[in-house]
């Protein structure tokens, strides 16, 4: 509790897939002095890895915190590290750690620099204003290139990498690094596992490329700063180290560059370095923008919180872990002081909770805290109404911290329970599975009396699937994965009219009203300032009294219900916009089912008179392949209405992105093997919803009929 902000890092290692991000998390730990032990994630011994489906596959699945110290200088630092799935299905992981990270290092493979999950991962890091270190991992690999993956990082993701370090050598030749600051070289002892580093002079042959990157530092370090750009230009060599560090570490934070480091976290070169980069160059709870929120009881006031213990308690909720022993919910502390055992209040049910015990995390391990101050990440038990995204707060001054947006799953498939028994564990285990990942959703089927089940991708949904069978032992029959389609309008519609009348002897039932639809786009609703709760936007215009006001929301519950189950195919209505232009009302018969009805009934007519369109997810694939079997990689890409967007070479293999939809690329991975005799790869990420071809939209909708 009592470490000065000051000497806290929050960061997160995040990458494209098999980049070594939970390599370098293990060497971060045994450097740490928190591991004693080398942990390998191609042995499944991986500390961060510690579900039985990481170990079996080894990927990172879930991410994990973890709390370890660093010395530097004489000061103890310490730094609160997550380490993130690469995985693109997983990619929810990522954005919640994002949301609650103060830096990141973002891990890029030596050889293949800036790949497409690393695009993605930038991107969401940019969306929360993440400021980012770089590490160019693997140079030990055949064909590891700095100079190539320093400069992917400037083309592909528009960023202004300053290097901070050289490699000694490439591939097998690997032997330690160049500080550029310093203009020294450290090697690292093989024998002591990187422990013992050891300084020297820069080797003779690199001297001259070394003095080249020196040159190039001091110069970009000199555009961060406007006194330091005079100084350059009269007499770069009065420049200091300590003028560099500062210029860098104002430059990092406020997003205007990226320092690059490098290294090889299997062979463990070089992880010491950046761990002090991580000091030198991220900021601080306290160097980040003051957290913004809202008060729960007037949206419209803002409010926000200093990152200092002596503001009111404010904390976000960014994970829950089901376990035996009770939930574990795992939060970040941005103001105040949490004790064990205080009452919090949820400003966004309105529920109370009580905080009974709390922990700093190490993977799955726990150490117990009596109280935890600003700028700290951990794991409270007790929490029971809260999930990720909410806000935990003091009860006498409440705010409402900006919730997370979560991504729409694209692909779903049917679960089946065999037993009665199965049937209740089920149910109760999906609703375990939705509070632990925002990203997952399932709906029980009344008509078919099915479970459909909903994910990011086939992963998603087949370790979802093992964690029913496997871990709540469940037994279940699955189906075939299946896409999620999603219904549209081709055009505006007006005076589309709903009427709901029903006689049965005594009281009747009568609802009458009339809509305008059209097409509508979550921009247009933020400039236009109106909600656009499940991608649809409602505007009451009726005048004069033509339907007294207490009706008026049962008919906008009536459109939102059946847009959420689609008119067409059974799929959901999405961006539109329905606005209430007129109806009647009968003084005895009229009620708010009714007019939930004749909600129901002008929705179905507007969007017949609109045109329904069917929209497809469609994804962003890209593909690493020999040149010899460009030929047919490019082939099937085209069989499967694919849409090639750039090819690149690179080193004797063609990059190709391509825009694919979701419903061709099942199974895609066996068929690529099988194309290239198992020498290409690929990987696939949600891009956008596009409308599918009309006989394809035909053949769909016939289906869902049947």
């Amino acid at each position: 509790m009592g470490t000065d902000l000051s000497q806290i890092r929050n960061i997160g290692i995040a990458a494209h897939i098999d980049a070594g991000k939970t390599t370098v998390t293990e060497r971060i730990l045994f450097y740490t002095g928190k591991n004693y032990k080398l942990g390998e994630v191609h042995e499944g011994t991986a500390t961060m890895d510690f579900l039985q489906e990481e170990q079996e596959r080894g990927i990172t699945i879930q991410s994990a915190a973890t709390t370890c110290p660093w010395t530097k200088d004489g000061v103890e630092y310490k730094i609160n590290l997550i380490d993130t799935p690469g995985h693109v299905d997983f990619t929810i992981e990522v954005e919640r750690s994002l949301r609650v990270l103060d830096g990141a290092v973002a891990v890029f493979d030596g050889k293949e620099g800036v790949e497409a999950q690393s695009e993605t991962v930038w991107r969401q890091a940019d969306r929360y204003k993440v400021p980012r270190l770089c590490f160019i991992n693997k140079m030990d690999k055949l064909g590891a290139d700095f100079e190539f993956s320093f400069r992917s990082i400037r083309k592909r993701l528009g960023a202004n990498p300053i290097a901070v370090q050289y490699p000694i050598g490439f591939g097998n030749e690997l032997e330690g690094i160049i500080d550029l600051l310093g203009m020294r070289a450290y090697y690292f002892d093989s024998d002591s596992q990187g422990a013992v580093v050891t300084e020297k002079d820069i080797p003779a042959h690199l001297a001259e490329k070394a003095a080249e990157w020196r040159h190039e530092l001091v110069e970009k370090a000199a555009e961060l700063d406007d006194n330091l750009m005079e100084r350059y230009l009269e007499d770069e060599s009065t420049i200091t180290i300590d003028d560099i560090k500062k210029a860098l570490r104002k430059g990092t934070i406020a997003l205007q560059c990226n320092p690059v480091f490098c290294g090889s976290a299997l062979k463990n070169i070089g992880v010491q370095r950046l761990l002090d980069g991580v000091i030198d160059y991220l900021p601080n709870p306290t160097q980040v923008p003051e957290v913004q929120g809202t008060n729960p009881r007037d949206k419209e006031q803002k409010l926000s919180r200093k990152h200092s213990n002596t503001e009111p308690f404010s904390a976000l909720v960014f994970k829950v872990v089901s376990d035996t022993h009770g939930d574990l919910t795992y939060v970040r502390v941005y103001s105040g002081v949490l004790k064990k055992g205080t009452r919090l209040l949820n400003p966004v049910n309105g529920k109370r909770e009580i905080a009974s015990r709390i922990f700093e995390m190490h993977a799955k391990e726990r150490v117990p805290l009596d109280e935890v101050g600003a700028g700290n990440i951990v794991a409270v038990v007790g929490i029971k109404d809260s999930i990720t995204g909410d806000t935990l707060c003091d009860s006498d001054h409440p705010i409402v911290l900006e919730r997370m947006d979560f991504p729409e799953p694209v692909i779903s498939m049917s679960i089946e329970p065999n037993t009665a028994d199965d049937k209740r564990k089920l149910s109760e285990a999906l609703v375990t599975i939705r509070r632990e990942d925002p990203s997952f959703r399932s709906e029980y089927n009344e008509e078919t009396g099915q479970t459909i089940i909903s994910g990011m991708g086939e992963l998603h949904l087949e370790i979802i699937k093992n964690k029913l069978v496997r871990d709540m032992k469940v037994g279940v029959q699955v189906g075939q994965p299946r896409v999620s389609y999603r219904e549209a309008i081709a055009g505006p519609a007006t005076g589309c009219r709903g009427t709901f009348k029903k006689q049965t002897g005594g009281r009747g039932q009568f609802g009458d009203c009339t809509i305008n639809i059209e097409p509508y786009t979550k921009e247009q609703a933020e400039a236009d300032g109106l909600k656009f709760n499940d991608n649809v936007a409602f505007v009451n215009e009726v005048v004069g009294g033509a339907i007294p006001k207490e009706f008026i929301p049962s008919i906008e519950y009536g459109i939102r219900m059946t847009a959420k189950s689609g008119v067409s195919a059974g799929y959901p209505l999405i961006d539109i916009k329905v606005t209430l232009t007129d109806g009647k009302y009968h003084e005895v018969d009229s009620s708010q089912v009714a007019f939930e009805q004749a909600g129901r009934l002008a929705l179905i007519e507007a969007v017949h008179k609109a045109r329904s369109i069917l929209l497809e997810p469609i994804m962003k694939v890209v593909i690493l392949t020999p040149e010899d079997y460009f030929g047919n990689v490019t082939g099937d890409l085209a069989s499967r209405r694919g849409m090639i967007l750039e090819q690149e070479d690179r080193s004797g293999i063609k990059v190709i992105t391509a825009e694919v939809p979701l419903s061709e690329m099942f199974g895609y991975t066996t068929v690529l093997r099988g194309l290239s005799q198992g020498r290409a790869s690929n990987s696939m990420e949600f891009a956008k919803y596009a409308p599918m071809p009309m006989n394809l939209q035909k053949e769909v909708i016939a289906a869902s009929a049947s």
